[in-house]
């Protein structure tokens, strides 16, 4: 199927899950993860109505921003490295993946050469699997409180990526983690931060994530199909 197909497919069982969870279904944001796809086929999702891109590697993210249209809204979503962030400095409205408090600072040293903060996610690596970037549920509050005194950054809420399951059905106790991880931080009060944002669930799992709070997905090769290398 062509990719405004199945562009459609998802965005219609995004709608669903978000009405079986009784959420409204405007709650929920598409992140159409475009790393390793050509750009021609970034080009043909962005003419069927898609808007938010995301990107796990810097160089070739750079590749496709200058080759596609400035409307497009760019999310970097994969593990960053420090001496990356300036390469990003203005050009990503949301960082989903800031697992640690150098990479904080590093976002809040670049940013502050632009005058701008900088909307970050903080990734939490809730299953513990050493392949898997994120700070764990236990230090994520001590570091949500030193990431929330850099002027140049804002914490609008949390990202995590479950097992790889068969069964979306087993992703759903990490999901509902995260939710919770949320909900605790946004009793401490914490000034600066936002729990506005929960970014889990893909291409698998998606439907599970939106039952249990997400607000955005990460969907890739539900929409564009197998990955390309070339």
């Amino acid at each position: 199927m062509s990719i405004a197909v199945n562009l459609k497919h998802v965005e219609e069982k995004i709608r669903s899950a978000a009405k079986r969870a009784n959420r409204n279904p405007d709650s929920v944001r598409l992140v159409a993860v475009s790393k390793t796809q050509t750009v021609d086929a970034v080009r043909t999702a962005l003419e069927a109505g898609q808007q938010i891109f995301g990107e796990n590697y810097v160089q070739e993210f750079l590749e496709k921003l200058h080759q596609l249209p400035e409307t497009l809204d760019w999310h970097f979503i994969g593990s960053l490295q420090s001496n990356k962030v300036k390469y990003l400095v203005g050009l990503t409205s949301l960082i989903h993946s800031v697992d640690r408090l150098t990479l904080a600072r590093e976002i809040d040293r670049q940013w502050e050469k632009i005058g701008k903060p900088c909307d970050i996610l903080l990734q939490v690596n809730i299953s513990g699997e050493e392949t898997k970037s994120g700070t764990t549920s236990e230090d994520l509050l001590q570091l949500a409180r030193e990431v929330s005194l850099l002027p140049h950054v804002r914490i609008r809420g949390l990202m995590t990526m479950p097992p790889f399951f068969d069964e979306s059905e087993r992703a759903r106790p990490y999901f509902r983690e995260l939710k919770r991880l949320s909900q605790v931080l946004s009793t401490e009060k914490i000034p600066g931060i936002t729990m506005e944002e929960l970014s889990m669930g893909m291409s698998g799992d998606f439907e599970v994530a939106i039952e249990e709070g997400a607000t955005l997905v990460r969907v890739g090769s539900a929409i564009f199909g197998e990955r390309y290398y070339p």
